[in-house]
């Protein structure tokens, strides 16, 4: 490349251009290697193809945590899998039907329409009134058909411990480890509800516990209001039946509904309430849901209020 220095102002001027030296000087400058574009670092070197172990880890970190069928299912549709069936060839659905076999009772379920929720409300409602025993009870669910979380859910979560006793926990509804056994707070925030009833005295030989709702919304969503009306008559059937002398509700949710109040667990928790199980009026009482403490380890002093608190009303309750 050739410039002339003597025109080049940008700078000081060498002595001997100022002399009178204005020849034109040759000059080699040598190109740097600029890096590559970022687009053309992708272009070149494509990302990898994600591992089973990553597809997996992101269907769990997604709520995706269990296959309800081999093939995928259209659950908004009336028909179900036949809806899948329609769109191929026939020959390649009496082949796909027949490998298939018998769908599984959770996938079958999905053929038949769902109820209104009013219509599935009042249904609730008169099968709970008929429960004459916690077995009957739970009988009725496994074959109540009104609530859609049944459809996705593997099992129904009743409930554990004894039903003679004097106390009782009610939570939310049940996680990706109860829905797997099919028993309440079985999980982390199980372990610790453990702990906490043994700071007490007390384990689950000597406490009832359940959940306002008894399948596992998929990916733990909140259930919604629809969903815990129709619920909501088995529950209270439930804690006429065990008929506690304490009524514990775990979570601002199962405090709302059971306890009608719209206050949230900040207010609620720690006071005394009457709820009235259909044969008589017994004592309840709402704390932190295991899970929150989970989360916010700095209410566990609160907590541990609430279950003195409880502690001595069954003394209370024993001595009297």
């Amino acid at each position: 490349m050739e410039m002339n220095l003597g025109t080049f102002r940008c700078g000081p001027i060498h002595p001997k251009i100022v002399s009178g030296n204005t020849a034109p000087m040759r000059m080699h400058v040598r190109h740097a290697e600029l890096p590559p574009k970022p687009y053309e670092i992708n272009r070149l070197t494509p990302e990898p193809a994600p591992t089973l172990s990553q597809l997996l880890t992101f269907y769990l970190e997604a709520g995706v945590d269990c296959a309800l069928s081999e093939q995928p299912i259209d659950r908004l549709s009336d028909s179900g899998q036949g809806e899948a069936l329609k769109a191929a060839s026939p020959a390649a659905a009496t082949t796909a039907a027949r490998a298939a076999g018998p769908l599984p009772a959770s996938v079958a379920r999905t053929a038949d329409p769902i109820p209104a929720p009013d219509a599935a409300i009042a249904t609730a409602r008169e099968a709970a009134r008929t429960a004459a025993s916690l077995e009957i009870l739970r009988d009725l669910l496994e074959k109540f058909d009104g609530c859609a979380l049944k459809s996705t859910a593997t099992r129904l979560v009743f409930a554990d411990g004894n039903p003679k006793a004097r106390i009782m926990f009610v939570g939310e509804a049940p996680g990706r480890d109860e829905d797997i056994e099919g028993l309440p707070f079985v999980g982390r925030s199980g372990k610790l509800l453990d702990r906490m009833i043994a700071s007490i005295g007390l384990d689950r030989s000597k406490v009832y516990i359940a959940n306002v709702i008894p399948w596992r919304p998929p990916g733990n969503r909140t259930p919604t209001p629809q969903e815990t009306q129709i619920c909501l008559p088995f529950i209270q059937r439930q804690i006429e039946l065990v008929d506690p002398d304490i009524l514990v509700t775990l979570g601002n949710p199962s405090t709302q509904t059971l306890l009608s109040t719209r206050e949230g667990i900040m207010k609620t928790r720690g006071r005394w309430f009457d709820y009235n199980t259909g044969t008589r009026v017994i004592r309840a009482i709402a704390t932190f849901h295991p899970a929150y403490l989970l989360r916010s380890p700095s209410y566990k002093r609160l907590s541990w209020q609430d279950l003195r608190a409880i502690a001595k009303a069954l003394e209370a309750g024993h001595s009297s």
